[in-house]
Order: C-alpha cells, then structure tokens, then sequence
C-alpha cells in the first residue's frame, strides 16, 4: 500500500493502481477483524490506500464516495481508533478539494473525537485543523479548538 501511494505521489497511476488491487488480494486472505499481529492490514485498509491514492491524484469526487461507502460500513470499526482518525483527515482534505467545507468541518470534530492525538498533537492534524477553522461555515467548537491550540 505504502508503494502504491508512493506510485500516486509520483504520477505514476498505473503503478499505484496495480499495487493496490495486489494489496487488495493480500487483504482478502487475511480479512477484516483477523489481523492477529496487529500490522492493521485487511481489506479495509485497502480501502483507505485507495481513498490516498485517489487524493494524490487529485480525485477529491471519489476519494469523497470511496470514504463515504468505505466508513458506513461496519468493518471500518476494526480499525485501530488512531488509523481512523489518521484517514479522516485525508477525507477532510478530499471534502475541502470537493468544496465541502460544511462536511470537513464534521469530518474533523469525527477525528478529534475518535484519537484527539492525531488533530491536537500531529503536524498534519493541527496544518487541516487551521485550514478548516478558517472556513466560515467552520464549527464553532473547531474555532475555538484552534485559537486554543493556536493555529489558524
């Protein structure tokens, strides 16, 4: 999955499509919910490589519908709380590319809920904390989370 997002991030979509449907039949042996060794691998994960492959490609409209089938399903809760978070905020960025700063906004207080960590602590959380907060239409509660934390 890692080499596939690297294929994305060097314009090389073939390549990136080709070792996600590799992970993907990985995934499918293993299954979701049977990762005995904790690596966080199945094929949810897969999922979520291909929502980043398609948010380097600059695909917001379906890294948007891959996250929205992908997070209604229940297998999303075998996750470890801290890789969900991680991918809710690759959805924020693909809602803020699809100019829908209403649900990056929802998508963000999901992830500070889900490992508050991830928003309030890492780089990236805190870069689309700001970005978000800067919206109008941003949640008052993600206004004042980033005036608290004093970014924006």
């Amino acid at each position: 999955m890692q080499a596939a997002l690297a294929a994305a991030l060097d314009g090389d979509d073939r390549t990136a499509a080709e070792l996600v449907d590799e992970a993907a039949e990985m995934a499918a042996r293993v299954g979701d919910g049977h990762d005995h060794h904790r690596t966080g691998f199945g094929p949810t994960a897969v999922d979520l490589a291909r929502i980043a492959v398609a948010m380097e490609q600059d695909d917001a409209e379906e890294a948007v519908a891959r996250h929205e089938k992908v997070t209604s399903d229940g297998r999303w809760r075998w996750l470890p709380a801290e890789h969900r978070a991680a991918h809710l905020l690759d959805a924020v960025r693909a809602y803020l590319q699809a100019d829908d700063p209403v649900t990056a906004g929802r998508v963000l207080m999901e992830a500070d809920r889900i490992a508050p960590a991830e928003i309030r602590h890492r780089p990236a959380g805190r870069d689309i904390l700001a970005q978000v907060a800067r919206e109008p239409t941003a949640p008052t509660t993600l206004t004042h989370l980033a005036a608290t934390l004093g970014v924006g």
